[in-house]
């Protein structure tokens, strides 16, 4: 008796939901789309972005579109599937008691599409990419004591990747092809503006840097020339950290640069950009001079004449290692560079917030015969009450020259490096024939 309450039951909730399980297996009414709506679609369909068009071809909508299948009952209709056995495909105890064999000789199999929104989300990112487009700051430069702007700015662009992914599902749901979809963008500002000249607190010469070049190659002298013209105009913010190999970009034949000597991890040798550490030098020397806040530096592997005097150079390589410094100034730090004769300077305008500036040394603590030496200097700053703020100590410590050597160079030691064991110098002699 209870079991055949229970047969009851069952037949009874499965007629209960019958039409809609035979007649939509996996479809999903209002987000299906019919499977020919690729051929509704113009050949020459355009979508908008700003003021950039993009063709959108039928091809790249297919890849937005993923094809289903559903089956249902259609008594006119002799079934062609091979497997009939519907109630199996519905995997339901239901079915079979409420769906009678005999039908399931007309059992109809239809497709339909389904959009894939991770398809159209991954297009808007690569459509991003391409329409996007960062904003340019103004660059000012100081004429007769007073700045003046020589390279106007711009505002920049950005694609509203998630409203643009919204209207391609909508527009593709609609299926109303007469007009194109028109994406939004949204207009960025620049940081610095070219009307922004008086509010940016610029009105004396805070610091300055120099170092001499004489001396060197046509190609290391064209490099200055490219990457100093790099930080012309360049302004640092009230609290930034500023950085030089952030600044400089990529270094290489396609952005202006020449081979020229630089060195590496056991040499010297040509590499494009060579003579770029005179332009660190030299900024580094400003940002000292100013009393700024040096936060990441790096002397050089081996004494080099053009950083005379020896202590207060820096390096720089593309990634690392970098000059970083914070502007500890109240207002924006204004860099301007030149070239007089042989001599590099980087001249740095902002606010004068009376501050005060020593520099003790650079001293040689230890010159050795093989070229290795040790040097240090000392950076106090004082504050218009005259205390101190800050004192840092630049210690720089350079190995032997002739451990780097140049192309074509065969340097042979004459005496014992201080940091080589007396293994390591005995095996190098034999090698040398000494």
């Amino acid at each position: 008796m209870r079991l055949t309450k229970l047969v009851l039951f069952l037949l009874l909730f499965s007629l209960a939901f019958w039409p809609k399980n035979i007649l939509a297996q996996g479809f999903v009414l209002g987000e299906s789309l019919p499977a020919d709506i690729l051929k509704k679609i113009p050949a020459d369909l355009n979508l908008t972005a700003g003021e950039t068009n993009y063709p959108l071809s039928q091809a790249e909508i297919s890849l937005w579109l993923e094809e289903k299948n559903y089956l249902s009952y259609d008594s006119t209709y002799s079934s062609e599937i091979e497997n009939i056995n519907f109630c199996a495909f519905k995997k339901s105890f239901g079915c079979r008691l409420s769906f009678p064999y005999e039908n399931q000789t007309h059992i109809k199999k239809s497709f339909f599409l389904e959009i894939n929104r991770t398809s159209i989300e991954n297009f808007v990112k690569d459509l991003a990419r391409k329409v996007s487009k960062d904003p340019v700051d103004a660059k000012f430069q100081i004429e007769d004591g007073k700045v003046s702007v020589f390279s106007l700015s711009s505002p920049g662009i950005k694609l509203n990747e998630e409203k643009s992914t919204e209207i391609l599902e909508n527009y593709l749901l609609a299926q109303n092809f007469s007009t194109s979809p028109n994406l939004p963008i949204e207009k960025i500002s620049p940081e610095v503006s070219s009307n922004s000249q008086n509010d940016l607190g610029i009105s004396s010469l805070i610091g300055e840097g120099k170092s001499n070049f004489k001396g060197s190659p046509k190609n290391r002298i064209f490099n200055i020339n490219v990457a100093s013209n790099r930080f012309n105009g360049v302004l640092i913010k009230p609290g930034e950290e500023f950085s030089f190999v952030k600044i400089l970009g990529e270094v290489d034949g396609e952005h202006g640069y020449l081979p020229e000597l630089v060195i590496k991890k056991d040499k010297t040798e040509p590499e494009f950009g060579g003579g770029i550490c005179q332009v660190s030098t030299t900024a580094f020397r400003a940002a000292i001079n100013s009393g700024l806040e040096i936060t990441a530096r790096r002397n050089h592997a081996y004494p080099v004449s053009y950083y005379n005097p020896q202590g207060m150079d820096a390096t720089v390589y593309v990634p690392r290692p970098d000059l970083r410094f914070i502007n500890n100034t109240p207002g924006h730090i204004l860099i301007q560079t030149k070239i007089e004769g042989t001599e590099l300077v980087f001249d740095f305008y902002g606010t004068d917030d009376g501050r005060k500036t020593n520099v003790i040394g650079p001293k040689i603590l230890e010159r050795n015969p093989d070229g290795s030496m040790k040097a240090t200097f000392t950076q106090q700053v004082f504050g218009k009450d005259g205390n101190m703020i800050r004192e840092d100590v630049f210690n720089s410590a350079y190995d032997s020259p002739n451990k780097y050597p140049h192309p074509g160079s065969v340097t042979t030691l004459t005496e014992k490096p201080k940091d080589w064991s007396n293994n390591e110098w005995k095996k190098y002699k034999n090698e040398h024939g000494m």
